[in-house]
């Protein structure tokens, strides 16, 4: 029994991986060829990969939205747990990075549930609610530019329906947010959202120490 969330040191890691992880190859070969990048920490890991499938799976989820798709990695972790009739729309301003993950996609057999949009997320996500998408989204995962993480939070809100489950990366940003001598904006962008969320009245919360953080928001 433990009164605290348990440390993992490098051993217990690889008996989580393997003992939770169930990677498609397409997924291995994706996290290979990333982890070969300059940016490669940029991506997530196999567990929360598999953590985010699980929840797809538990909301029943059918249509979802992504804000900072990198590599592909978590687009293709989303798009697998997703229906055959699913869609996931994956924003992201890298054609470079993203083409990566396209070919992984097709590999998957996933590529026609991703509906890729290269561009400002903030524009993306101001057309899907022009286009009368409000409510009509199950699952969120936002991953991307700390300062607008509020802005993206917002929108995904408003684009979730009741129910519906959002997913913020890098809430503990590597402990930084606990941490009152780092005034960076990304800290504070950060805190400020996980401050939010707390006690945003249209949502209930959950921080899960996996990754760099995941903080969970279900709509009311």
């Amino acid at each position: 029994m433990a009164t605290g969330t348990l440390g993992l040191d490098s051993s217990l890691r690889e008996y989580l991986l393997r003992v939770s992880v169930d990677e498609t190859e397409a997924q291995r070969q994706l996290r290979a060829e990333t982890a070969s990048l300059p940016n490669a920490v940029m991506q997530i890991s196999p567990e929360q990969g598999q953590f985010m499938r699980l929840l797809v799976e538990l909301t029943g989820a059918s249509r979802a939205i992504e804000v900072g798709t990198f590599t592909g990695y978590s687009a293709l972790s989303v798009a697998l747990a997703l229906p055959a009739d699913g869609r996931l729309v994956a924003c992201d301003i890298s054609e470079e990075y993203t083409r990566i993950g396209q070919k992984y996609w097709q590999q998957a057999g996933v590529s026609e549930r991703i509906d890729l949009r290269i561009g400002p997320a903030i524009e993306s996500l101001d057309q899907l609610l022009d286009d009368g998408e409000a409510a009509n989204f199950d699952f969120a995962f936002i991953d991307a530019d700390k300062p607008n993480y509020r802005a993206y939070y917002e929108r995904c809100l408003e684009l979730l329906r009741p129910g519906g489950l959002l997913a913020v990366d890098n809430v503990l940003w590597g402990g930084s947010v606990a941490n009152p001598d780092d005034e960076r904006p990304e800290t504070a962008a950060i805190r400020a959202l996980n401050d939010h969320i707390r006690q945003d009245e249209r949502v209930s919360q959950s921080l899960v120490p996996i990754g760099d953080g995941v903080m969970l928001a279900r709509k009311h």
